[in-house]
């Protein structure tokens, strides 16, 4: 069984969250040997997740009402806190992966020079930028609402832990 740890995040009235929790998948990959980004693509394509992009996290608190989001830390360590100001502050390495739900908020606080990031989104979602204080809350949240359920746990595949902690 793959190590993993769920965060729920309530909605603060400005970063909308989701009821989805984000989950955390320590050690997904063996960052120690090889390409680990290029492992981290691979994984989340053989599991349908693509629009795969390379780089870092955010330093402010931002969001996606369009699309869930898994990050594969390819290199270097980050702290991250997730769920918006009154969320949780967690610590991220290289091997390890975050599936985030669309509405749940993330801000890079730190994080080692080296770290580089690999995301990805479900098959057929495409994620937006929203900024903590974003106009139209009403609209977002229910743009988060209708993001419909992955086909496939990023980092599992079928039958992977997001069904269980998703409920899909």
């Amino acid at each position: 069984m793959m190590d993993t740890q769920s965060f729920s995040f309530a909605d603060d009235g400005d970063v909308p969250n989701n009821s989805l929790p984000l989950i955390v998948y320590a050690g997904a990959i063996d960052a120690g040997g090889g390409d680990a980004a290029a492992a981290f693509e691979a994984l989340f394509d053989a599991n349908g997740w693509g629009g795969s992009w390379r780089n870092g996290i955010f330093p402010f608190h931002h969001y996606h009402s369009t699309a869930h989001e898994v990050l594969g830390i390819a290199a270097g360590e980050a702290e991250v806190r997730f769920g918006g100001e009154q969320g949780e502050t967690l610590s991220v390495k290289a091997g390890d992966a975050v599936l985030i739900p669309a509405g749940v908020g993330h801000k890079r606080l730190s994080a080692t020079p080296d770290l580089l990031v690999i995301g990805a989104y479900p098959g057929g979602q495409w994620a937006d930028l929203m900024r903590e204080g974003a106009e139209d809350a009403a609209g977002i949240r229910r743009r988060i609402a209708a993001v419909a359920m992955p086909d496939a746990d990023p980092v599992g595949g079928q039958g992977g832990p997001m069904s269980s902690y998703w409920g899909g």
